[in-house]
Order: C-alpha cells, then structure tokens, then sequence
C-alpha cells in the first residue's frame, strides 16, 4: 500500500534536494547537511570489509540523541540474547551522529544519506539489514521502501500519534497511512495511540508496549560513578539540581533561588556548554553577585553553602540528578522541556515550566503527582520553599514520582521478543 503520496514524493525530492544543495553555501544547517554526508558510502564500505559475516543485522535509525536513546536498552536485550548481532545505528541530526559516534556495540555510525531512491539502494545494498528499527518518528520513505523491496522486517517503536500533529493533517494523512503500512510492527507507548493507530490509520498490527526510555532511564540510575567525586560535597544536604536549564530559566530560577530564607546548595546545567554561552551565565551571576565554581576547575575551596556549583562539561547529566533533592528541568518556558525521567527515576520532585505538552512521560508525571509544573517565578518561589522546608512533602511527592517510572519499565522485553520473532520469520521465509 504505497499510494500515490508516496510515489510523488519519491518523484519531487530529488528536485527539492538539488534546490536545497543550490542554496546551502547561504544557509549554514543546510550547507553542514550536505558536508557531512560528503564521503559517507566510501567510509561505510571501508567498514564493511572488515565485518565477519553475521546471521542477524540489525539496522537502527534515530533522528537525534533522545530517539535513539529509547533504542539503547532494546539492543542491549538483543545483544545479550544473540552475541552475533551486527548492529548498524543511523542519525539525521548532528547532535545525536556526534553525541553518538562512539557507540561501542555498533559496526558503524553514520548520517542517514539523502533520501532518494539512489542512496536508499546504495545503503541497502552496502549494510543489508535482516531488521530496521525506527525510533518514535523521522520517516525517510525512499529508504524505508527500499528496505521494503530488498525483504528488510520494518518496526517502528516508541511510536507516538501526539493530537494536533502534522499526521492527522488532511492533506498529509494519506501520506502518513501509506507510510506506516510499511511497518510489519508498530509498538506504541500507549493504548491511546494503539487505538489511534488502529482506528485512523487502520494499522492493525500496531500494539501497546509502552516506553523503552522508562527501561533506559531504570538502567543507568544505577551507574553513578561518574559523580562519586561530588558526592561528599553535598552528603546530608537538601540539593537542588537545575538541569538542560535556557536562558529564560535561568531568568525565573536564579531570582526565586534567592528569594528563600534557606537556600539549598545549587548544581546549574546549562543545556548549552559552548564557551560563549557560558561566558555569557558567568557574566550574568556576577552581576546578580553570585559567587559560583565550575566544575571544571573544581577545587578544595568550593563551599556549597556559599557557591552554585556550575556543570560547564557536557553528558552526565542523568547522574548529577542522583546527588539531588529536588530537581528542576528547564525547557518548559521554551520550545518542551527537557528529560523528566532522569531526576523522576531517583525518586525526586520534578519542577519545571508551562511548556511540556508534546512530552507524554512529562504529562504522565504531572499525572501521577510526581511533577509540578511553574508558570511564573512567584510559583517557582513558593514550591521551592514548600520542598525545601518541608521534608515530609518532599519525600511524597519523589515517592510519587518513582512509582511512575518503575511502574512503566517492561517495554523494552515486548519490542525485543516480538523483534526477535520478525527475525525467526524472516529467515523461515
């Protein structure tokens, strides 16, 4: 079922692309779009060669960092189950392909090429995948059908239909029908989108699993090693850890940090670490007088009670949320908040701003009585207050907060069994 959405498109990208490429050297995302997809095939196929032949090659494409890391604990199961699985992982952003590049369990890491019929069957020909796993969303059709054509086993996971998406567009509905009938297995993180599936777009192989970030989140709790340093600095303490904070975080956070009699010791994560963003916050506190150290340059004369301590390194965040009492996510007076379920997990009350409505594990935790949700810097005063002098507040509500999380964690074993039967029969076939 690929209709006449589809086909049309395949006949209008390799237009919109040549335009694209006209126009790259007046527009930077565009001009480092095609440079670093420049040499891709060749670099591919140089690591190809080196590959020992493999009964099971799994294909997993990701737009960016978050997306694939929903995947990490589903190639984790896999791997354990079957030590001869080949793994190939794809990005389209730069962020995820550079955060990303190193993952030790994969054969290789790259940009996914352009999609046009040409670099679909280059691709499938060089990295001849048994299964492709897509991650919530990032629909390339050209590969997709390709992959379809050469007998490839389609799953999309972690799928989300979000009210008020571009799926259920008129114009654009046929088109995204015809795209996920491409899908021999569609597993959602809810029953809501199961039946949305279902219901709007008559795929009736999708089924609920739920989310396999809650499973990925669970894990790395565990591993805290790489903050074991700072603990000691802040053992006995009521912490606050600000984290993936925006400027217009920063704006409401740091006044109503210094609104409360008590103020407990600070952890700030900027969400960007480049050096002129943080010359930019250095120049910000010292203006508002507030003595800080970054944890670069962390040394014995640092004092919590006195000093924010400023996290200007970037990915380990997920950890630093483990030294905390309460946690604060920003994003939410942006664009979405960040990563809810890093601090959740730990047993934390989550705060963080208006913006959160295309994050579902954000709503569920509002939900559950784990998170609150600040529209203005009076708000952000008064829960800060409630949770630092209130103890017994705190704790319910970071109690509420870790019974979502372990109370969603399973997907990950229903996306690997029902993969591993895609893979059983795709070889029977």
């Amino acid at each position: 079922m690929n209709g006449f959405a589809l086909s049309f498109y395949t006949r209008l990208i390799p237009t919109l692309l040549g335009t694209a490429k006209l126009f790259s050297a007046l527009h930077p995302k565009l001009r480092t779009f095609f440079r670093v997809r420049r040499g891709l095939f060749e670099a591919l196929e140089q690591k190809i060669q080196k590959l020992p032949p493999s009964s099971f090659r799994l294909w997993v494409h990701a737009a960016s960092v978050g997306e694939f890391e929903q995947a990490r604990p589903v190639i984790a199961a896999l791997k354990e189950r079957h030590s001869e699985l080949t793994l190939f992982v794809s990005f389209f952003s730069d962020s995820g392909y550079n955060a990303r590049q190193n993952f030790p369990d994969a054969a290789a890491v790259f940009y996914l090429p352009a999609d046009t019929r040409e670099n679909a069957k280059r691709l499938l020909s060089l990295i001849k995948p048994d299964l492709l796993l897509l991650m919530r969303y990032d629909f390339w059709p050209n590969h997709l059908l390709e992959a379809k054509r050469c007998g490839v086993m389609l799953i999309l996971a972690a799928a989300v239909l979000q009210p008020g998406s571009a799926y259920f567009n008129p114009l654009l509905k046929g088109f995204y029908q015809s795209v996920f009938h491409l899908f021999e297995c569609i597993y959602t993180v809810s029953e809501q989108d199961t039946l949305a599936f279902r219901q709007i777009f008559n795929c009736q192989q999708a089924e609920t699993a739920g989310d396999p970030r809650f499973d990925q989140v669970f894990l790395r709790s565990r591993n805290c090693e790489r903050v074991a340093h700072l603990k000691p600095l802040f053992k006995n303490r009521t912490v606050l850890v600000a984290g993936s904070v925006w400027e217009k975080d920063e704006l409401l956070l740091l006044p109503a940090w210094q609104e409360l009699e008590e103020r407990p010791p600070l952890l700030l994560v900027p969400h960007e670490v480049d050096p002129e963003k943080m010359a930019q916050l250095y120049r910000e506190l010292k203006s508002q007088s507030l003595d800080f150290m970054p944890v670069s340059t962390l040394n014995e004369t640092f004092d919590p009670e006195r000093q924010i301590l400023i996290i200007d390194q970037a990915g380990y965040l997920a950890e630093l949320y483990s030294l905390a009492s309460i946690a604060y996510v920003g994003g939410g007076f942006g664009v979405n908040v960040h990563n809810t379920l890093e601090p959740a997990v730990h047993g934390i009350p989550v705060l963080f701003g208006p913006r959160y409505h295309n994050s579902p594990e954000a709503e569920g935790l509002v939900a559950a009585g784990g998170a609150t949700v600040i529209e203005n810097q009076k708000e952000l005063a008064a829960a800060l207050k409630t949770l630092t002098t209130d103890s017994a507040q705190r704790k319910k509500i970071g109690m509420k907060a870790a019974e979502f999380v372990q109370g969603s964690i399973g997907a990950t074993a229903a996306i690997a069994s029902g993969m591993e039967r895609c893979h059983d029969e795709r070889k029977r076939g």
